[in-house]
């Protein structure tokens, strides 16, 4: 994995740390459910609350059964980057992804902005943003087997020994919460959502909204 050369570059240009509204960062290994607890945050949040979800930009076609983002090319993706498309970018599993420089303005005008990415961007993060909050999303192992072999990809069997070569990275630091996604999405969208409004009233009580 790789995070994008580009952002020492591109912090001297916009100013470092990029501060008044909070990036939430949503990690969590395939299977998780991070995509159904992102949508059931922004099915229940009005538009008055100044949160934006970042559509990412991969290097992948959508195949509309996940995660709806925008899809380049590699050479596209790779000009698009050194224009400074991106406000964060980086590569895993033999694909691009990237975070639109628009999140940038965002979060300067105070805004919280939710975004799916990877663990091992986190410390750009923390450098690029202020204020940065994590939630990483888990589930029991054997969830994750099941959710992943019902894709089709991959024999339950398959994932189970791939889930066990995989260790994930351990995080740390200010503002990490965990949300076990194991049963009920609603008990663990409910808590993803305490997060997201603790975010807004911070952004509300500083006066950055």
């Amino acid at each position: 994995m790789m995070v994008s050369a580009l952002i020492e570059r591109e912090l001297t240009l916009t100013g470092s740390p990029v501060r008044n509204g909070v990036f939430v960062a949503v990690v969590g290994p395939s299977g998780a459910g991070k995509d159904t607890l992102i949508a059931y945050v922004r099915e229940r949040l009005g538009a008055g609350e100044h949160v934006e979800f970042a559509r990412r930009v991969i290097t992948r076609t959508s195949d509309g059964a996940t995660e709806d983002h925008d899809t380049l090319a590699d050479a596209a993706f790779v000009e698009a980057e050194a224009a400074g498309a991106f406000a964060l970018s980086w590569e895993a599993h033999g694909l691009r992804y990237g975070i639109p420089a628009a999140v940038d303005d965002a979060i300067s005008n105070g805004h919280v902005v939710v975004a799916n990415t990877s663990r091992g961007v986190i410390p750009a993060l923390r450098e690029r943003y202020a204020n940065v909050a994590v939630v990483e999303i888990t589930a029991a192992p054997e969830i994750l087997a099941t959710r992943l072999a019902a894709r089709g990809r991959e024999s339950r069997g398959e994932v189970l020994a791939r889930l066990a070569r995989t260790a994930p990275q351990a995080l740390s630091g200010p503002g990490h919460v965990v949300i076990d996604n194991s049963g009920d999405a609603e008990v663990a969208g409910e808590r993803f959502l305490s997060v997201i409004r603790k975010a807004i009233a911070y952004s509300d009580v500083s006066g950055l909204v």
